[in-house]
């Protein structure tokens, strides 16, 4: 049996699992969350909505004076549209805010 057959045989199963690991690194409790390789877009809405990401609990509080309040794990931050943060192990960048909703885009810092 010629190498790379061999090869090929053993990289197909660990490359197919590594793109699930992204995918299920995300999950969704209240709103919409959605995941590429490079990281998850999410969209929270309404206080008190959370969804988890990238193995974090990310809750929206609300938004004052344009600035969405997000807790993040332990952490408390904030942001206006087109801010980004760094919060625990998350770099979160909101993309858009507006009275009762937040749309970010969450890496891993």
């Amino acid at each position: 049996m010629p190498l790379t057959s061999t090869a090929s045989r053993i990289a197909a199963p660990l490359l197919a699992g590594a793109l699930l690991v992204p995918l299920s690194a995300c999950s969704f409790t209240s709103n919409g969350v959605s995941c590429s390789t490079s990281g998850c877009t999410v969209t929270l809405s309404g206080d008190g909505a959370e969804a988890d990401v990238l193995g974090t609990t990310l809750r929206f509080g609300g938004v004052q004076d344009g600035r969405a309040s997000l807790g993040v794990g332990d952490a408390s931050v904030s942001c206006a549209e087109g801010e980004s943060v760094t919060a625990g192990p998350l770099e979160l960048e909101c993309s858009s805010v507006t009275d009762d909703s937040v749309e970010l885009r969450a890496s891993l810092g």
